[in-house]
């Protein structure tokens, strides 16, 4: 009987010192498990590792260096400044914030020599999406239009920025529903379509379309075709309601001005 007994007393010991150890371990698994994730990092994955210190390095260097640019871009500038006159600065000063106006002052100025235009021609306000059909400073129309978007178009290296019409352009053609007109390839890609081998196509810009200048078109909504989708608008081109575009192309002929202003 005190056999058994001492067996059973030294089988809990045992039981109790393996529980001990397990929790133990437990523990220092928990405990240790962030201070090994480095370590492991690095042993497993020591190019990794590297390059990300390199690519660290690489950007503090970039900005220490321009950084000193800076300085010392301001320090120069100061120095030129404090050998000018009174007259000398302010003449600088106009002269660098009338390099920011010119363009604001070109548009107003165009904008000015549309409404005194004495014969027939068309304003655009690109901003405010607004054609005028005017005459001696007589308002004829008035109609609503959306701009083409500015946008990077084409698959690269080809790619072709366009941008929103400015300044005065002329009216070269006045097409009409059967005329073709060669779709750029780029007006497939931007609809996620396959371009087709022959991108000359009757009634491509609708019944009536106004090719400009400079490749710029202004056309209404065609029936069907790349263009009949109502949400897209062709970018750098003017679209307006076929009533509206019905309505002024008997007047418009080439060589009819149109001023593009904001």
């Amino acid at each position: 009987m005190a056999s058994w007994l001492e067996a059973r007393r030294d089988g809990i010991v045992v039981a109790a010192a393996e529980r001990r150890n397990v929790s133990c371990s437990t523990c220092w698994n928990e405990s240790n498990f962030n201070a090994l994730e480095v370590p492991i990092l690095r042993t497993v994955y020591p190019k990794t590792v590297i390059s990300v210190w390199i690519l660290i390095a690489a950007f503090v260097v970039a900005d220490v260096v321009l950084g000193m640019k800076l300085v010392r871009y301001r320090a120069e500038t100061a120095r030129l400044r404090s050998g000018m006159t009174d007259a000398e600065r302010e003449r600088a000063d106009m002269e660098e914030a009338s390099e920011g106006n010119k363009v604001s002052v070109m548009l107003e100025l165009l904008r000015r020599r549309a409404s005194g235009d004495p014969s027939l021609h068309l304003s655009v306000s690109v901003d405010s999406g607004t054609m005028l059909l005017e005459r001696d400073g007589a308002l004829l129309r008035e109609m609503h239009v959306d701009v083409g978007s500015e946008k990077v178009v084409g698959v690269a290296p080809d790619t072709v920025r366009v941008v929103r019409p400015r300044g005065a352009r002329t009216v070269q053609r006045v097409m009409g529903a059967r005329e073709a007109w060669d779709v750029p390839s780029w007006v497939y890609a931007e609809q996620g379509l396959p371009i087709p081998a022959d991108r000359r196509i009757a009634g491509a810009l609708g019944r009536n379309a106004l090719v400009l200048s400079g490749g710029i078109v202004i056309y209404a909504l065609p029936d069907s075709g790349i263009l009949a989708d109502s949400s897209f608008v062709l970018p750098g081109a003017i679209r307006l309601s076929r009533s509206d575009l019905r309505a002024i192309s008997p007047n418009v002929t080439p060589g009819v001005t149109v001023y593009f202003y904001e």
